[in-house]
């Protein structure tokens, strides 16, 4: 009849760490850590947006477009509107800082705080008409090419480009418009480039906002543009300011989501 063995263990007795031992020990720890922390500097960071909330998504979705045609454009922003706006609401600011601090006991200020008042009143109607009738669905408009990188469109070094964006009140799709920034005449051809996206191919459920993936599609759209593949007229998305769209139910109708090319080889 077999025997079972008996498992038999040797223990080794401990023996102290030299101080040469223990330096290399502690300055491989430390080659450690500063390997962990270059890893986590170098993760992407991802923008979270309550997606419930329909005005800071669209204005994360502007701030991407524009920031990508700037920085990886090379595109320069035109700022003259912007400087008229500005202008307009110092001056507004100028008469309300009169009618607070103005050195004049309240009976006999009256005139001047009602003439204040009016000016305010009046400045800020203007700047909400330059807004609304002016900028429309503009986001940001450019200054023309010094010299056009693709010669089939050489319109790029007379022009800037005016940037639309659309994106209708209950709706999902978020609408890219890039056309020449200058003013066409009634039946005349805009050159144009569109492109449609559903905000659910940035955003997860969790609001998880994919910056790149909206930067490389914008990208690709204005390569488009540069190289003169121009969208068809019929597909144009007007910028007139009818009722509907001035209290917000655009008339316009839903765009249809576009394809990259990305997914069109797959």
């Amino acid at each position: 009849m077999a025997k079972k063995k008996k498992a038999t263990s040797a223990t080794a007795d401990a023996v102290p760490a030299s101080e040469s031992e223990v330096k290399k020990a502690q300055e491989t720890d430390e080659d450690e850590d500063e390997d962990v922390s270059e890893d986590d500097a170098s993760e992407i960071e991802l923008l979270q947006v309550d997606v419930g909330d329909i005005v800071k998504l669209k204005q994360i979705l502007d701030e991407t477009v524009a920031g990508t045609l700037l920085d990886k454009c090379s595109l320069v922003e035109d700022h003259s509107v912007d400087n008229v706006k500005l202008l307009v609401m110092a001056l507004a600011c100028t008469f309300a800082m009169v009618a607070q601090f103005a050195p004049l006991p309240f009976p006999d200020s009256r005139p001047i705080l009602g003439g204040c008042c009016a000016a305010y009143f009046i400045l800020s109607g203007l700047l909400q008409i330059v807004t609304t009738f002016w900028d429309k669905d503009c986001i940001m408009a450019t200054k023309p090419l010094e010299k056009a990188k693709n010669m089939k469109n050489t319109e790029t070094e007379k022009y800037g480009l005016r940037i639309r964006t659309c994106m209708p009140r209950f709706s999902e799709f978020y609408t890219v418009i890039i056309e020449f920034h200058k003013k066409f005449d009634d039946g005349e051809k805009r050159p144009f480039v569109k492109a449609t996206w559903s905000v659910g191919q940035f955003f997860d459920v969790d609001g998880m906002f994919d910056e790149y993936g909206l930067e490389s599609e914008v990208e690709e759209l204005y390569e488009r543009f540069e190289e003169g593949k121009f969208d068809d007229q019929k597909d144009y998305i007007s910028d007139k300011i009818s009722i509907k769209d001035f209290f917000g139910f655009s008339s316009n109708p839903v765009p249809s989501p576009t394809v990259s090319k990305s997914k069109k080889d797959q």
